[in-house]
């Protein structure tokens, strides 16, 4: 009996110790980051295969051997990149993050594309943003750059990708088309190249069928950005008949690349740090020169975030790296990518609308927006309902009244044209639902964040998309009046609408949560009803009751905007092939307008006032960017600097940069040389340092200064005087508070360099303690 009770006791002893052990441990998926390279550009297979051999070796130290460290290894990113990702244990992973060699360690985390379909330019020749003739001339329509686009891949099809009229692929390009097992997949001479990476996306997910092995566009997002960034001119393009005209890519003459990342939706997460990165890797070596990356998550400290460490051996070989702000606003605090190195593009409207009027029984007109190609009988009237009139017995008023799935209620609907309220569930979805309960047509009406940002979608019934003030009106109608009539007019296209731009209220604000002095985003651009290539594997809503299939399609988001400035930086990389990321990125910043169309300040989507934290340094002009007369640049050691004054240590840096760096012994954050001013925390007075260079005539600049409230600022010297193109010139500007006059709260002013050809702004943005 004893004996019995002892190997009981063994055994379970055993049993436990194996529950416990590593390898029964729970796992998931982890990226280590060990910073660069040694390595250099040219590196062969050899090199590439001792790299995976040494993270082998790394991590079977902590695993107790070379195979388990195989078999837990996923991706070994070893061209630019030098790291790996792996299923590890959490306890194991908290080992391996100690470890000296080990920038960081972070968890594959999913991150969200920024379209606005799910929540709630290739521009036309009139939208007010594409370059002039005379500068599409002077950079060749941004002929032989090379755009990469990290997104949900490319539909091949597409007219915007037709290799027609171009020569041979740039020697430069070092690229695969990897359509091993999508045989209908194909590249060309415009297409040169497309990838896809979804181990990280597996190891979330769950293993994989073979439906995933392509680059093939299966959601639309990432044709309609690429498209938009550097499609081709493609005539008569229109959705439904609407918007018709010449859709072409910012750079439309440029050889573009997909690299796909991005999946279905898990946990409303569609792209996963260990393919974003690996995508990073892989992209640098193929020789792209712009990479337009539509994708972000939650801002975090920048060596645990993939995109940054991404784009930052990006820019360390002259790769240009244009990334979303996020779709979380109007709230404060919301954007994302917020590096220094990256560009960051806010959304704004255009001065386009595809209007669709409801007319109420009174006669009352209210101008909405749709691509509804269903049209209801002419000048006829139907009875309208508040959709929380309509709900069924067992539903909530607030999911009638969002007009969700299962909570409208057929026999109050059926014959009439029913109002819902934005939000939650999304546009498209709400027009669905009011179809399937019997009504004739939809009146969306926005909710007060959303203000006046109306969008057009091609909804499958008549409908109309009306602001919030005017959904007031409509309900005040409802409600005040016994029998209720409203009809749809159909959709028109006008051009020239003013105001516009104005913010969109999805776009993410400041301020940038992770290093306030640095603005973010950037700069904004056309985000809201942008027409692009799409996808045929989707309806245009993306919904599964969706059959129809268009070559372009209408789409919102700051996902929309980014490509829009790709676009244009793949026209400065041809005009100017020399000058750095940081040159681009300035003249990008400080050409940019704060005014709109009607030439008053830029509003946001209540039409209120809108302000560097919304916009950055105002709405893009490439016209003028294409001659900034001077600007802010920075090199790679600039930003190395950067990192010093966050606290990084010299060991760490090294690491990260493979270069031997040591941090100066006194370095300011205030004088970093952004092309905008931000002092969040100013107690008395501060002074900044700035240099400019010029890259335009010789000239003399004077400076100009809209003061914040509250603050006096005074720079020095006054007069900058340049005598040839590539000479530095060096000011200061002092900020002081003004007692009794300051308010603890952000103000903002700007400064202005100005030769009377040239208006070198910079946006200062300061907050008093």
């Amino acid at each position: 009996m004893r004996l019995s009770n002892a190997i009981l006791c063994l055994l379970s002893f055993i049993v436990f110790s194996f529950l416990q052990s590593p390898a029964f441990a729970v796992k998931r998926s982890y990226v280590v980051y060990l910073g660069g390279h040694s390595h250099g550009i040219q590196s062969s297979s050899v090199d590439l295969d001792a790299v995976t051999e040494s993270h082998y070796h790394f991590l079977g130290s902590f695993l107790g051997g070379h195979e388990h460290a195989r078999e837990a290894i996923f991706y070994s990113y070893t061209r630019h990149i030098n790291g790996f990702a792996a299923h590890l244990d959490d306890e194991v992973a908290a080992q391996i993050a100690r470890h000296p060699k080990v920038v960081s360690l972070f968890l594959n985390k999913g991150r969200k594309l920024h379209t606005t379909r799910s929540w709630d330019f290739l521009g036309l020749d009139h939208n007010g943003v594409v370059p002039s003739n005379s500068i599409w001339n002077k950079t060749r329509y941004g002929e032989d750059t090379i755009i990469g686009n990290l997104d949900t891949g490319v539909w091949p099809e597409s007219k915007s990708f037709s290799d027609d009229g171009y020569g041979p692929i740039p020697s430069k390009w070092k690229g695969i088309c990897q359509n091993q097992k999508d045989a209908g997949f194909h590249c060309n001479r415009k297409l040169i190249g497309a990838r896809y990476f979804n181990k990280g996306y597996a190891s979330v997910v769950g293993k994989l069928n073979s439906s995933f092995d392509t680059p093939r566009d299966k959601e639309g997002h990432g044709t309609h950005t690429l498209s938009t960034a550097g499609g081709n001119m493609v005539p008569r393009a229109s959705v439904f008949g609407f918007g018709k005209g010449t859709a072409k890519g910012g750079s439309p003459r440029a050889r573009v690349a997909a690299y796909k990342v991005c999946w279905p939706p898990v946990s409303g997460n569609e792209c996963f740090d260990a393919d974003i990165l690996a995508a990073f890797d892989v992209a640098i070596q193929d020789g792209v020169d712009v990479l337009s990356v539509s994708l972000g998550g939650d801002p975090t400290a920048f060596f645990n975030d993939s995109v940054a460490i991404g784009s930052f051996h990006a820019i360390k070989h002259g790769i240009v790296v244009v990334c979303s702000a996020g779709n979380s606003g109007p709230a404060d605090g919301t954007v994302s990518n917020i590096a220094p190195w990256q560009i960051t593009v806010g959304a704004s409207t255009m001065d386009r609308e595809f209007r669709s009027v409801v007319v109420l029984g009174h006669n009352m007109h209210y101008k909405g927006q749709s691509l509804s190609s269903k049209v209801l009988p002419d000048k006829k009237f139907f009875p309208l309902l508040s959709a929380a009139d309509a709900k069924l017995a067992n539903a909530s008023i607030q999911n009638a009244t969002l007009c969700q799935a299962g909570a409208l209620d057929p026999k109050k609907v059926t014959g009439k044209i029913l109002v819902c309220l934005r939000g939650k569930n999304a546009r498209v979805d709400k027009g669905q639902q009011v179809a399937l309960a019997g009504a004739v047509g939809m009146i969306l009406a926005n909710d007060f964040l959303t203000g006046n940002e109306i969008i057009a979608d091609a909804h499958l019934l008549p409908a109309s998309h009306i602001n919030y003030t005017d959904g007031l009106a409509v309900f005040a109608y409802i409600n005040s009046t016994k029998n209720p009539m409203a009809r749809i007019m159909p959709v028109t296209t006008l051009i020239g609408t003013k105001p516009a731009p104005f913010m969109a209220a999805f776009s993410s604000k400041g301020p940038n949560t992770i290093t306030p002095e640095i603005l973010k985003p950037d700069i904004t651009a056309p985000g809201v009803s942008v027409i692009a290539a799409y996808t045929e594997a989707e309806g245009p809503t993306n919904e599964d009751f969706d059959k129809r299939r268009v070559q372009f399609n209408s789409v919102s988001g700051t996902s929309m905007s980014c490509p829009h400035v790709s676009g244009i930086v793949g026209l400065l990389k041809t005009r100017y092939p020399n000058w750095s990321p940081a040159a681009i990125k300035s003249a990008i910043m400080t050409s940019a307008t704060t005014l709109d169309n009607a030439n008053e300040p830029i509003l946001n989507a209540s039409y209120i006032k809108a302000g560097p934290f919304s916009y950055g340094s105002g709405h893009i002009q490439p016209n003028f960017a294409m001659d900034p007369g001077l600007v802010y640049d920075l090199s790679t050691k600039d930003y190395l600097n950067f990192l010093c004054t966050l606290g990084y240590n010299d060991t760490l840096i090294s690491t990260f940069s493979q270069d031997n760096y040591k941090c100066p012994d006194s370095l300011n954050l205030a004088n970093f040389n952004y092309p905008s001013i931000t002092i969040p925390n100013l107690v008395g007075s501060i002074t900044v340092t700035r240099t400019v260079k010029n890259v335009g005539t010789p000239g003399t600049y004077r400076a100009q200064v809209q003061k914040p409230v509250g603050i006096s600022v005074k720079v020095k010297p006054k007069n900058l005087k340049f005598k040839k193109v590539g000479e530095d010139k060096t000011f200061i500007v002092s900020l002081k508070v003004k007692k009794g006059e300051a308010i603890k709260e952000y103000v903002y002013g700007q400064l202005i360099w100005s030769d009377h050809v040239h208006y070198v702004r910079s946006p200062i943005v300061v907050k008093a303690v």
